[in-house]
């Protein structure tokens, strides 16, 4: 018989069942051959006292019901201490979901057996586990949500309290000639489009971190993708004082991916290279197949990121400058915004930073060239 199948409760109680039924079979016996002895000293004048109980018990009870009474306190003794370690562990269950029940998630109980008891041990642990999970996401979403709030609140109001500030320098003529009004709103609109910045990529990480951005995706070789997208930012690397340089765009790297969607997360990624590498000179976007994967770094050189500000690069509102200056950095949206889209075509993102140079490294599955495509595979 299956071993496991006997290490049942099933199972433990018909052996405790039997074992008591044969050991008050035991009893019996010997208390009938133990009363046949005591009786039989009934024909002797000086018989004992056990005798005299015996006879008096028999005389006015009758021996039928006695060993009936006998047999029965036997077989519920026996029978409660065979199932005692068993019911001492349905007490620890009792009591452990009565803990759980108060609120006590982090109560865990004891599985000392492998039959169902200790099935339903582990449950009611695995359960009391993703509770306290769960319990502690909710948390989570709580704290992100006020965070989110505040980061919004403060954003939102720095830009907005400057272009208010210098309209009502304007609404009360508090400039002293039309030059330093459009000094005023030159500020003003410099601002307001800081404030719409902030708004498009609010909506925008609203969009794509929920995971529910409709993706169409269709075969995408990066090579030529990154390439037009670096010519298009050329301006802004000028301007930067910056060049790009491509290393390993001879070979097609093919990926699935929605171009107009993956698009934004790579002009983040060149933005902040931008931002942060201008001292450098230098951009580099290295492309190349790496145990199945379509691995893109860009890189940027000069000031390292510190390494506590490594594990939240990614996080929204996150700055490595703390003084959240226009001139230091963005939104803290961007890469919030790259790593959510990155995500969404399955892929992953991550950063490091040492020695001077900074790397930014996203990793697709890649894919077999499209048949229309296959000879750029040479």
């Amino acid at each position: 018989m299956n071993s496991k199948l006997i290490n049942t409760v099933r199972w433990k109680f018909i052996y405790a069942f039997l074992l008591s039924g044969v050991l008050t079979a035991v009893i019996l016996y010997g208390a009938s051959r133990l009363g046949e002895t005591i009786l039989e000293t009934q024909r002797y004048p000086n018989y004992t006292i056990p005798g005299q109980a015996v006879r008096w018990l028999v005389n006015h009870i009758g021996s039928v019901p006695l060993m009936i009474a006998v047999g029965i306190i036997s077989f519920v003794l026996f029978f409660f201490l065979f199932t005692r370690k068993v019911m001492v562990v349905l007490d620890e269950i009792t009591a452990g979901i009565q803990e759980v029940a108060k609120g006590e998630l982090s109560h865990r109980i004891e599985v000392k057996t492998s039959d169902e008891f200790g099935v339903v041990a582990a449950s009611i642990n695995q359960m009391a586990e993703q509770l306290q999970r769960s319990l502690q996401e909710e948390r989570s979403a709580v704290v992100a949500k006020n965070d989110l709030i505040t980061g919004i609140s403060h954003d939102l109001r720095t830009p907005l309290t400057s272009i208010l500030g210098f309209l009502e320098y304007i609404e009360k003529d508090r400039y002293q000639d039309e030059l330093e009004m459009r000094y005023y709103v030159s500020i003003a609109y410099e601002k307001s489009l800081t404030l719409r910045k902030l708004i498009d990529d609010l909506f925008e990480y609203t969009r794509v971190s929920g995971g529910s951005l409709p993706l169409s995706l269709k075969p995408l070789n990066l090579n030529p993708f990154l390439m037009q997208l670096a010519e298009e930012f050329a301006p802004m690397l000028e301007e930067a004082g910056m060049t790009y340089t491509m290393v390993g765009a001879e070979h097609p790297l093919w990926i699935q991916a929605a171009p107009g969607e993956l698009v934004r997360a790579y002009e983040n990624l060149f933005s902040n290279a931008i931002r942060y590498g201008a001292q450098g000179k230098l951009m580099e976007i290295g492309l190349s197949l790496e145990d199945g994967e379509a691995v893109v770094r860009i890189s940027n050189y000069g000031e390292p990121i510190p390494a506590q500000d490594l594990p939240h690069l990614f996080e929204r509102f996150y700055r490595v400058d703390k003084s959240r200056s226009r001139d230091t950095g963005g939104t803290g949206l961007g890469l919030a915004i790259a790593k959510s889209m990155i995500e969404l075509h399955q892929g992953s993102i991550s950063a490091t930073s040492e020695h001077g140079r900074t790397d930014f490294v996203t990793r697709f599955p890649a894919i077999t060239p499209p048949a229309s495509h296959a000879g750029e595979a040479e």
